[in-house]
């Protein structure tokens, strides 16, 4: 990741070991259970099912197919959670490997977001089922949806990247980060609509919780079947670039220091 162009080489060069982790982490998630990946399916759905009860008759939110809504957020929050959690100790895991010989030590990282995006692949399956059964119609503005993954699957990577170099010198962040996104799901509108927060903090919510942003284009185009707004598709596109540039650029800047500390 020196440069633009070695990066490019090595990725084309170690792609196949890029392929083996993902189908490794794949396995080893559902090693030894009867369902497999089924239970990529059945978790956000059994999840979903437990929230719109108890929501749906506590809070009695008025949110038009609150099933819908409710899973759309969870899968897309899901997955940014899943990748980065996988991938903050994704280097301290395979430092026997990076002691032995070379291997591009992004890779490693690399891995872990992909092998969640391929989980969050399984999860739209669920999605679709629940569409499916609440009739909510598809429209043409489904094919957007490419460009809202591949935004939310940039983000997480420049995330992860900044949290895996993090994570080598400073241990806790593995053991905080998973608080930290405990609070930052509930400060999103996930199972609750953005219209009960105060006017006052919604430009926190609209101009600094990037996964807010995902979610409302990821909404728009499944639920509302409306077209991305330009506006949020400009925002999430340069949030994803910036936190990518960052992190390659505090990778890249950290990982000669990695041997010294795993």
């Amino acid at each position: 990741m020196k440069t633009s162009k070695k990066a490019i080489s090595e990725f084309i060069q170690y792609r196949e070991l890029i392929k083996q982790l993902v189908l490794k982490d794949i396995k080893l998630k559902y090693r030894r259970s009867y369902l497999g990946y089924i239970w990529s399916i059945l978790n956000p759905l059994l999840m979903m099912t437990v929230l719109v009860i108890v929501f749906s008759n506590l809070f009695r939110f008025d949110i038009p197919n609150f099933a819908v809504y409710l899973l759309a957020g969870q899968v897309i929050f899901g997955f940014m959670s899943e990748a980065t959690s996988l991938a903050t100790g994704s280097i301290i895991m395979n430092a026997p490997l990076l002691k032995k010989t070379y291997v591009p030590k992004y890779i490693f990282t690399l891995s872990k977001v992909t092998s969640a995006l391929v989980n969050l692949l399984f999860s739209l399956i669920a999605l679709a089922l629940v569409m499916l059964i609440t009739q909510v119609p598809l429209t043409w503005n489904i094919l957007w949806l490419p460009i809202v993954l591949f935004e939310v699957y940039i983000f997480s990577l420049g995330l992860s990247l900044l949290l895996a170099t993090a994570s080598v010198f400073f241990r806790d962040i593995q053991y905080l980060w998973g608080v930290f996104t405990s609070i930052w799901m509930y400060l999103t509108p996930i199972i609750y609509p953005v219209s009960i927060i105060s006017e006052e903090y919604r430009w926190w919510y609209d101009n600094l919780n990037p996964m807010y942003g995902y979610i409302q284009q990821f909404r728009e185009i499944v639920l509302y079947g409306t077209p991305l707004s330009l506006e949020l598709l400009v925002q999430g596109s340069l949030t994803a670039i910036v936190f990518l540039i960052v992190g390659m650029w505090y990778f890249n800047r950290k990982q000669d220091q990695f041997i010294l500390y795993i």
